[in-house]
């Protein structure tokens, strides 16, 4: 876990973070607690002490993450142990701000199909988390992958 130390310092600030206006793609959890291409600019990202949301499908999606990591043998399993571990301790430090699936984000999951998944080539759940940014009332949504951000944009959220 090379980036360890960078992740404490990062998230030691969020204690004071500001409101809760961001909602993070699993693949920025992922990108922060796995070294990788993105990392760096996770890294900028929380410099501003955003406050996340975390819901059941971020935590899902991140054991999904770290287990094929070691599928792929990118990491070892004692390392991803490690790392669900921390993933964990940060959860109960309350690190990200936990919230169940909005009651509504399925519904809105299947309106933004209808409208945007012909023409965009989003999957279901991408679609998902975008829904969910919605309904959670987020300004930004942060994502790595370019479908998820056009759907993200036409749905009227800031990217980036």
């Amino acid at each position: 876990m090379k980036n360890a130390v960078a992740i404490e310092a990062l998230l030691a600030t969020l204690a004071s973070a500001i409101p809760v206006t961001i909602y993070a793609d699993t693949s920025f959890f992922v990108s922060l607690y796995l070294p990788d291409r993105h990392t760096a600019e996770v890294e900028r990202g929380l410099k501003s002490r955003p406050s996340l949301w975390m819901t059941p499908l971020h935590v899902a999606e991140w054991a999904h993450a770290v287990e094929q990591h070691v599928f792929r043998k990118a990491i070892s399993r004692s390392e991803a142990d490690r790392l669900l571990q921390r993933f964990q301790e940060h959860r109960t430090r309350n690190l990200w701000r936990e919230v169940s699936l909005p009651d509504r984000a399925f519904e809105v999951c299947v309106q933004l199909a209808e409208r945007h998944a012909a023409r965009i080539g989003v999957r279901t759940l991408d679609t998902l988390h975008v829904a969910s940014a919605l309904e959670l009332k987020a300004e930004y949504f942060w994502t790595f992958d370019e479908r998820q951000a056009k759907l993200a944009l036409a749905a009227g959220l800031k990217t980036g």
